[in-house]
């Protein structure tokens, strides 16, 4: 993992794949990422959907939207990467990369959800599930979208296709 005194952007951290494959965030340089904290049994839950639509939409033109399952706010994604992985794909066509289950809040946060806090600021922690952070295709973290915050809102598609490689 990276230290917080030579990270220089998000491409210095490596989560693990929902299959338990190393997944350096490196591997999307040259894309943009959507990074979410996601729960099975949220209210928001629908925005897979929402999600799928954007990666569906921009996909060819260099997005990668990356779900970060968590259970940090209400138990809500208590489940296994198994199950995790067959509710998003059955319910929602969920087929963009999903990581193993992490905390992105507290003490025990992935080191990622640190560095993105100090980054930008407490405002933009994760306040609960379907939190999205944007990194350029530089892994530089650009803007964050609090959870009621649709992936399909105008705000999202403007900072998205701003991010997008030309």
């Amino acid at each position: 993992m990276a230290s917080d005194t030579i990270t220089k952007s998000a491409h210095d951290f490596s989560f693990k794949t929902i299959e338990g494959q190393h997944l350096p965030l490196s591997s999307f340089a040259g894309n943009a990422v959507l990074v979410v904290n996601t729960a099975s049994f949220c209210g928001f839950t629908r925005q897979y959907t929402a999600l799928q639509d954007l990666w569906q939409r921009y996909e060819d033109r260099g997005l990668v939207v990356l779900g970060v399952p968590s259970n940090d706010f209400g138990g809500q994604e208590p489940e296994t990467e198994t199950k995790i992985k067959t509710f998003c794909e059955v319910n929602f066509d969920v087929d963009f990369p999903l990581t193993e289950k992490v905390r992105v809040k507290g003490a025990q946060a992935h080191p990622f959800y640190k560095w993105a806090a100090a980054e930008l600021g407490a405002m933009a922690k994760p306040q609960w599930n379907f939190h999205k952070y944007l990194i350029n295709s530089d892994g530089r973290l650009i803007e964050w979208f609090s959870t009621p915050t649709s992936p399909l809102s105008s705000r999202v598609i403007k900072a998205v296709e701003a991010a997008l490689p030309h």
